[in-house]
């Protein structure tokens, strides 16, 4: 896996915006947190900015995807991430906060033609034995700055304020598009200039989703557990706060234990992923993240929501892992960027409606309540894979049949 330059190139250009985000994400936080004096409402917004983009352009940059040739795609969406936070930089010294709002979805909508470039690269140059390894990889790569970006993002807000922070996003976002620089020459994409063709190759895509049981099932899924995730997205540093009775930099302890046990679920599941199938691994994740959700609304102690994070940080790897290599294995090559484009935002759009609608139902109701919900739609999205398995169990019989 690690011979394939492809997988190298990728994954270090990965770490690199990682680490970018989760600084640049925990110092925005943390600074609006402060001058809002911890606004739900407030909170919530930032999570729209930073998720609202994969909902609006996910669809429109999956296509492109399709269209343009990966490697260029890539290296000028992180070039141009960089020059749009150092121009939030220059606002916030101006005394314009709400730049940061802005520059995260300019940024988030950015990656909207990134990350399908990525998976088109992975279709391309990765063999499907080995794709199982590579997502969960990439799973290990994000639980490793979960652990790291927190601690890393607080200490330089606390030290320097919110300019350092965001200067380092730029340099990371600027040294991420140097590394993808490095790659192959793109092969030759079929040219598609006018309007119409572009318009008809997004109608395709969305009919090639609805014509693929696996792919209605896993958007209908995403929908879900989307919601179930933006719900409780925004309202974490109200379980360090008002559950634990913590402040509110205690969340970045929460987080690390969620992401170390995220790391360890990384490294097993890559070395399990060949042998699981990853409809399997996906229900099983998400059924296990159900349970901890509850779990941590309803704590009140410490130990007993560590206990929760650290269960669910190990199998939540099943979920992003199961998912990726479904949408990969279960899509034909020229159609990989709309139906990453098409499913993403099913799931990201739901999870921004739930963080629109977070800070408001937990001032209505309780924080508990909101997480006893998020659990429930979890339970449903997990339900709804039963088809998927179903049908591969089906088509596994009949092969050995014949």
């Amino acid at each position: 896996m690690f011979s394939n330059r492809y997988v190298r190139t990728i994954i270090f250009s990965r770490v690199l915006l990682q680490l970018g985000i989760w600084i640049r994400n925990y110092a925005v936080l943390l600074f609006i947190t402060e001058l809002t004096n911890n606004d739900p409402i407030s909170i919530s917004l930032i999570s729209v900015a930073e998720f609202s983009p994969i909902f609006l352009f996910a669809i429109i940059g999956g296509t492109f995807a399709d269209r343009w040739r990966p490697k260029q795609t890539m290296v000028w969406s992180d070039l141009l991430s960089a020059l749009s936070v150092v121009a939030v930089m220059l606002a916030i010294m101006n005394g314009g906060w709400i730049a940061l709002l802005i520059g995260s979805f300019v940024s988030a909508s950015l990656s909207q033609f990134s990350q399908p470039s990525a998976m088109k690269l992975y279709k391309r140059h990765v063999p499907g034995e080995q794709l199982p390894s590579v997502m969960a990889l990439s799973q290990t790569i994000i639980a490793v700055f979960t652990v790291l970006g927190p601690v890393i993002g607080t200490f330089i807000f606390i030290q320097f304020g919110i300019e350092v922070p965001l200067i380092l996003t730029a340099v990371l976002f600027l040294g991420s598009s140097l590394v993808l620089s490095t790659l192959p020459r793109d092969e030759e994409e079929p040219k598609s200039s006018n309007a119409s063709s572009f318009l008809q190759e997004m109608k395709a895509g969305l009919g090639y989703i609805k014509n693929n049981q696996s792919l209605r099932t896993l958007s209908v899924t995403f929908a879900a557990v989307g919601l179930a995730a933006g719900l409780t997205q925004p309202l974490h540093i109200f379980i360090a706060m008002e559950n634990l009775g913590q402040d509110k930099q205690f969340l970045q302890w929460l987080v690390m234990t969620n992401g170390a046990a995220m790391l360890i679920g990384g490294i097993a599941i890559m070395g399990i992923a060949k042998k699981v199938k990853p409809q399997l691994l996906l229900m099983i994740g998400l059924s296990i993240n159900s349970v901890c959700t509850v779990g941590i609304g309803v704590s009140t102690s410490i130990w007993v929501t560590i206990v929760f994070l650290v269960i669910s940080g190990l199998f939540y790897p099943c979920i992003q892992g199961g998912i990726q290599t479904l949408i990969v294995r279960n899509t034909e090559g020229p159609f990989i960027g709309r139906v990453s484009g098409t499913i993403t935002p099913v799931f990201m759009g739901m999870m921004v409606i739930g963080m629109f609608l977070s800070g408001y139902l937990k001032d209505a109701f309780s924080l508990m309540t909101v997480f006893i919900v998020s659990g429930g739609l979890t339970v449903v999205g997990a339900a709804l894979l039963t088809p998927i398995i179903a049908q591969k169990s089906t088509t596994a019989q009949k092969r050995s049949a014949s």
